[in-house]
């Protein structure tokens, strides 16, 4: 559990609170229209009203008793800097800021963040490789070219086990899991053998996934 500040609750704070709460974390929720608050009263551990451009709000919050603080305001650049930087001056120990273009990122990044991220960027890069290619399921990008893609098996791989196929060497993606009707199993066993019911869930680089679903009709 981790104790969490998010400034902001537009669409994407709100998401972030719900979810930060449901994987049992402790989050104070802050933004200066009293509307944007209401309905996470119930559920946030704490809940606060004020426009966060001023220190003393901040400085009232305790920004430095936080494990992780979220600037989560991507309508007003000016606002989501000057937060940003008042926060890891009051000594935020990690501050993720959110961010809609590459130039902001970059100020952002001088000014405080530790991690900016691009939710709207990011749901469309992975929209766009899932829509892209036929029998993607999901796609996760990671680090270094590498993904996550959740693809049905080969026809050829129906009836074998992992071990038989030799999916790693022959093909270059390791399987992280096996989802079938709804339920993932992750890291299944070596003799664990494919039906044309299952999902794998493979990590490899795009390049290699993209010659498996080549060979998928």
């Amino acid at each position: 559990m981790k104790s969490v500040l998010i400034i902001g609750l537009g669409r994407f704070g709100h998401h972030l609170c719900k979810n930060m709460i449901r994987l049992g974390n402790e989050v104070m929720v802050v933004d200066k229209v009293e509307a944007n608050v209401e309905d996470l009263l119930p559920i946030a551990t704490t809940a606060k009203i004020g426009d966060c451009t001023n220190e003393e709000v901040l400085r009232n919050l305790g920004v430095g008793n936080f494990d992780i603080c979220f600037v989560c305001i991507g309508s007003n650049f000016q606002s989501s800097l000057e937060i940003t930087s008042l926060v890891k001056e009051l000594g935020g120990k990690y501050v993720v800021s959110k961010a809609n273009r590459d130039i902001h990122a970059k100020f952002l990044l001088r000014n405080g963040a530790d991690e900016v991220i691009y939710p709207d960027r990011d749901i469309a890069e992975r929209l766009a490789v899932k829509h892209s290619a036929n029998h993607v399921f999901d796609y996760i990008e990671l680090a270094e070219g590498y993904s996550i893609f959740e693809i049905p098996p080969m026809h050829s791989w129906i009836g074998k086990s992992i071990r038989e196929v030799d999916i790693r060497s022959k093909y270059h993606v390791s399987v992280l899991g096996i989802k079938e009707n709804g339920h993932l199993q992750l890291l299944p066993r070596a003799d664990y053998k494919m039906n044309d019911s299952i999902h794998l869930m493979v990590i490899g680089l795009k390049k290699d996934v993209d010659k498996i679903l080549a060979n998928i009709k």
